[in-house]
């Protein structure tokens, strides 16, 4: 894959910035006001853009700064913009000309150094804080929400929806920590995001494991698969298979101990969407299995059960660490569709109504995470560029 982080570290003629991991933290900041300010065309920004709750995105194409500096109207450009402003574009240099006309009109502006290249590139590992016999890694990819995990205990390891973006990070951080990695687990066939598990096997000689129903899907590769009850021993840590079908037919949640990994079944701020399978036509079955799934599954277990999503949205809430988890009592009474005043009925026309649009190429994707199709690193990583949408977000 292309290393894009060179935009990051390349000089834009001294133009105050900022680094991508710097303002994902500064996003993270409920108290911060800013603006977002992307100078890419209507139809970039619209496919993909930096959303978050409370925070302000405007798009102004680089066009209007071009023709702002020949007439002199910058300042009319930011006169609606609250700042301190961030600008972003595609690679850093529209938006470090922007930010350069700003700061001569004396607007408060940075650059997102790198631009959204950069954006997609951060992946941020945080240690998960839980009562679990092994160390618990969260891998955080902004850019998209996406969440992996990998369990470390006594000299072995194991990842949990690898992105195969980051293979090389994951292998790394398992060997700074005197591990060796066993396996690399799909709690699902993803749509959003191209699955690494094939990518570590190859590079480590670690199991690649799937669900077991993912061979209903047209599972096109070698791989252990694991069922409702299964369990794979990593060191002194046993992970057990949970079956909780509903947005997929296949989906797993993976257990350790209290923490439950719950893939894109269960998120903090809703539940994961019932019709990239089957289409709207089947989405009502999807949704009443997910409700059982939920119910009998999840919801079943004791409150203090930590919830390990596998994405995140806009409107999910980190904890002070930086990391998305959260006691189960605290997800069931954050999200409507699980509250206990809500029957089957209910729950499926939630849940199947006013759908946000599907992940951009999530055809394609499913197709190559189940082997039917070959990409390289370049096309993948561009495939799968831009919000995940795995989520009915309800709270």
């Amino acid at each position: 894959m292309t290393d894009r982080s060179e935009d990051a570290e390349r000089p834009t003629d001294e133009t105050p910035s900022i680094a991508p991991d710097a303002l994902a933290e500064r996003l993270r900041s409920a108290d911060d006001e800013l603006t977002v300010l992307d100078v890419r065309d209507r139809d970039e920004f619209e496919r993909w853009h930096i959303a978050v709750d409370g925070i302000e995105a405007v798009q102004i194409p680089h066009v209007r700064f071009v023709q702002a500096e020949a007439t002199g109207g910058v300042t009319d450009l930011a006169a609606d913009l609250r700042e301190p402003i961030v600008a972003v574009c595609g690679h850093g240099e529209a938006s470090a000309h922007a930010v350069g006309l700003l700061r001569d009109a004396d607007v408060d502006a940075r650059n997102l150094a790198g631009g959204m290249d950069a954006w997609a590139d951060l992946y941020a590992a945080r240690e998960l804080d839980v009562d679990a016999p092994a160390t618990v890694l969260q891998y955080d990819r902004p850019s998209s929400g996406c969440l992996a995990y990998a369990i470390i205990s006594d000299g072995e390891a194991a990842v949990i929806d690898p992105l195969r973006a980051f293979a090389d990070r994951y292998v790394d951080d398992v060997e700074e920590r005197g591990a060796e990695l066993r396996y690399a687990v799909d709690t699902h066939v993803h749509a959003d995001h191209v699955s690494g598990v094939r990518t570590l096997e190859s590079r480590t000689g670690a199991a690649a494991v799937v669900p077991a129903g993912a061979r209903d899907r047209g599972l096109a590769f070698d791989a252990t698969t694991v069922a409702d009850g299964d369990e794979l021993r990593v060191g002194d840590a046993t992970l057990t298979a949970v079956a909780t079908p509903g947005h997929t037919t296949e989906s797993l949640s993976i257990r350790l101990g209290d923490v439950l990994f719950t893939g894109d079944t269960l998120f903090l701020e809703g539940v994961g969407r019932p019709d990239l399978e089957r289409g709207d036509d089947g989405a009502a079955a999807a949704a009443r299995r997910l409700y059982e799934s939920l119910q009998e599954k999840i919801l079943a277990r004791p409150d203090e059960t930590t919830i390990a999503p596998g994405h995140y949205g806009d409107a999910a809430e980190s904890r002070a660490d930086g990391t998305y988890a959260a006691r189960l009592e605290t997800v069931r009474d954050r999200i409507a569709p699980l509250s206990a005043a809500e029957d089957e009925d209910e729950f499926v026309a939630r849940t199947t109504s006013d759908l946000p649009a599907r992940p951009a190429n999530h055809e394609r994707i499913v197709a190559i995470n189940l082997g039917l199709e070959d990409v390289d690193e370049e096309t993948a990583f561009e495939l799968e560029l831009g919000p995940n949408n795995c989520a009915v977000a309800d709270r």
